[in-house]
């Protein structure tokens, strides 16, 4: 089971977010975030995992907090395939501890930045039961050619947030716009924000990730 940090915006939450972080960083990166994103009434038990470390082939083999390998700059062509699907089982587990306590995935909001939100698209569309949504942050979606045939009937109608900055140099805008194509030519219902910020998070962006928490988890 991954380490993770937790926050509850109450007594007995009755919803959860998953929220994995991008390369390099930790749980710790986007739990200030959450005082900020008017949420609903309903009490809402945040969980923020640590990525292991391992090394990363892109930085010189550099050990750091990672979901997956990084092999080179075309992230769709060379792909960690095995570091992807471990990651997914990793927050699959999370899923599962979150049903142990009572949360069931309708609700339950999978959620990551760059790394992390390509983990939380690979594992929300090919889970076998529906979640309440998923917030993709300037990301893309990992594996992609396995899409098509891996996907679950209950994610047809799962809620997709994806956020990406018009001057990301880490994942170009293009890459994102691809992304959000396929799933949208899969059938998927996208809600897409672009902003003029890079790699990274804009108060716009905040505020765009507070409705979408309070359209899904009402």
């Amino acid at each position: 089971m991954l380490n993770t940090l937790e926050l509850a915006t109450g007594p007995a939450p009755s919803a959860a977010v998953i929220w994995l972080h991008g390369l390099g960083a930790d749980g710790n990166d986007f739990a200030p975030i959450v005082g900020e994103l008017a949420l609903p009434a309903a009490s809402i038990r945040f969980i923020f995992p640590h990525a292991p470390s391992m090394p990363v082939t892109i930085n010189g083999g550099y050990v750091m907090p990672a979901w997956y390998d990084i092999l080179g700059t075309d992230l769709n062509r060379r792909e960690d395939e095995a570091g992807v699907r471990a990651s997914q089982q990793a927050l699959e587990a999370l899923v599962a501890r979150e049903g142990e306590r009572g949360i069931a995935p309708n609700r339950i909001v999978l959620a990551g930045f760059s790394q992390g939100g390509a983990i939380a698209l690979q594992t929300a569309l090919r889970h076998s039961a529906a979640f309440a949504g998923v917030m993709a942050l300037s990301t893309y979606v990992p594996l992609a050619a396995t899409l098509p045939a891996e996907r679950s009937a209950a994610s047809s109608a799962v809620p997709i947030l994806m956020v990406h900055g018009t001057l990301d140099p880490i994942i170009p805008l293009a890459m994102a716009k691809r992304s959000r194509d396929l799933l949208r030519s899969l059938g998927y219902a996208i809600e897409w924000h672009e902003y003029p910020m890079e790699h990274s998070v804009c108060p716009e962006e905040i505020a765009a990730i507070g409705a979408f928490l309070r359209q899904t988890l009402a």
